[in-house]
């Protein structure tokens, strides 16, 4: 194909694809129908001309053999042929020499062909042959005594001519008919769509995702109905969430925001004043500068863990096999070098998972961060690692007054502080992100009461084959950071 008749296709089709699917489908059925019509023409156009052909040419040689038997027992030169009727059939003798005899006022009939000759010399016993001369004959010769004698008519094409105009006819009420009936079709049968249409541009102009779109229809229309509902019903899931999330961030930002605030403008009413030194001694200004240090420190933690939460997924690093072991101890020591005063308890083994190791290890610091909140002093963060069947086991507990029945089924809740936590620093962020990335690999966090009397909370991964051959280092296990 040349490249104008390619790009001549190109535009065609995106003509086409610019028409409505109700046009299109009113052109289609009325292309299918032409289609039909005119095969069917053709189909009945040959038979009718073969039936006719057959009929004439049977009529040709009863009439061929009725006036060779006369002339068989008359003689060729003697016998009598029939007048011409005026129309019809013709009739010719072909004489021994030649010659031939024809009906008086007889229309002339074309010369006697070459093949017709040789049945008069008795090569052939007869002949049926169309002659292409204007008027059309088809003209049957049979051999008769010492010569023959023909028998024509001329080709009626009539009888065709007015079949095919009448086809043409029934055609073009079938094509406009079927235009009709396709386009009836396709505004019945799409009338559902136009209706799911209006339903859809509805919501997006309103932006109002509470109204489900009727369900009706069948088959396909039905199951793009529920499509777009449960599309909704997510797009309503998300709207609420991404709602709870501002209006819970607002909440959990006013506190140390107010603290804030409410501390810098005393430093700076005080330094306006130039009695800074006299009304703040040394030690009451190192406190509120401590102060200030861990509101600051708070805001930092809850905008990275309400950005980590936003996000929506886990992180953008990759799935990769790594020993837990590993993530476990590097989140213990991230957790005492943020808070020197904690005091973490390892009791590792190595165990290998598929997974995410920065996600994890915040995971395993939350996890940490929370029990440290609530441990005595003299009492450590117990962590334990190890396989149990086909999954990783994480224990991490502590020796604080554990957690209240009522308070259970909402610890791992976004923003949820149970009311004996009001006064600890956190933004309530930590455990729902644990929670998160648990199930983002596949795992279970619950919790229970530990042994000690405090809180325990447990989290179960579906452990990886270590990698072979295995060159690990034991450093780190089973061991304890002071």
């Amino acid at each position: 194909m040349s490249r104008p008749a390619g790009r001549e296709a190109r535009r065609l089709t995106r003509w086409w694809r610019r028409r409505s699917l109700r046009t299109r489908l009113t052109a289609i059925a009325a292309t299918a129908i032409a289609v039909s019509v005119f095969v069917a023409f053709q189909v009945a156009s040959e038979l009718l001309d073969w039936e006719l052909r057959d009929t004439t040419e049977n009529q040709l040689r009863a009439d061929s053999r009725v006036l060779a038997t006369n002339a068989q027992r008359a003689g060729l030169a003697q016998v009598q042929l029939p007048p011409y009727p005026g129309s019809g059939r013709l009739v010719r003798v072909i004489l021994p020499d030649g010659s031939t005899r024809t009906p008086a006022g007889q229309p002339a009939l074309p010369p006697v062909s070459e093949h017709a000759g040789r049945v008069a010399q008795g090569a052939s016993a007869d002949l049926m042959e169309s002659n292409d001369s204007e008027e059309g004959y088809l003209i049957y010769t049979l051999r008769a005594g010492d010569g023959a004698v023909q028998v024509a008519r001329v080709a009626d094409d009539s009888p065709i001519n007015r079949f095919g105009f009448g086809m043409l006819l029934i055609g073009l009420f079938c094509v406009a008919g079927g235009a009709l009936v396709g386009r009836t079709v396709a505004r019945t049968g799409l009338a559902p769509i136009d209706r799911l249409t209006a339903a859809a541009v509805r919501v997006a102009h309103t932006r109002d995702l509470d109204a489900d779109i009727p369900d009706e229809g069948g088959g396909e229309i039905r199951r793009l109905i529920q499509s777009i509902n449960d599309m909704l019903a997510a797009l309503r899931n998300s709207r609420r969430a991404q709602q709870l999330l501002a209006e819970d961030a607002a909440h959990e930002l006013k506190t140390p925001l107010t603290s804030l605030r409410l501390n810098v403008e005393l430093l700076i009413r005080l330094d306006r004043r130039g009695t800074l030194d006299s009304a703040l001694p040394a030690e009451s200004r190192t406190r509120l500068l401590n102060d200030l240090g861990a509101q600051v420190a708070e805001l930092s933690t809850l905008s990275a863990e309400l950005t980590d939460l936003a996000r929506g997924d886990v992180s953008d690093e990759n799935t990769e096999l790594l020993d837990l072991a590993d993530v476990v101890v590097a989140a213990a020591t991230r957790a005492r070098s943020r808070v020197p005063d904690i005091e973490v308890a390892l009791e590792v083994t190595s165990v290998w998972v598929s997974g995410r190791p920065a996600a994890l290890q915040r995971a395993v610091l939350n996890l940490i961060d929370n029990a440290g909140k609530w441990s005595p002093a003299d009492q450590p963060v117990q962590v334990r690692l190890r396989a149990e069947g086909a999954s990783a086991v994480l224990e991490v507990d502590d020796a604080g007054p554990g957690i209240d029945a009522a308070d259970v089924p909402r610890v791992f809740d976004r923003f949820y502080r149970a009311d004996s936590a009001r006064a600890l620093p956190g933004s309530g962020l930590g455990l729902s992100i644990v929670q998160r990335v648990v199930d983002a690999h596949g795992g279970r966090a619950t919790v229970a009461r530990s042994a000690r009397g405090g809180a325990l909370l447990r989290v179960d991964l579906p452990a990886a084959a270590p990698p072979d051959p295995i060159a690990r280092l034991t450093a780190g296990e089973d061991t304890a950071v002071r």
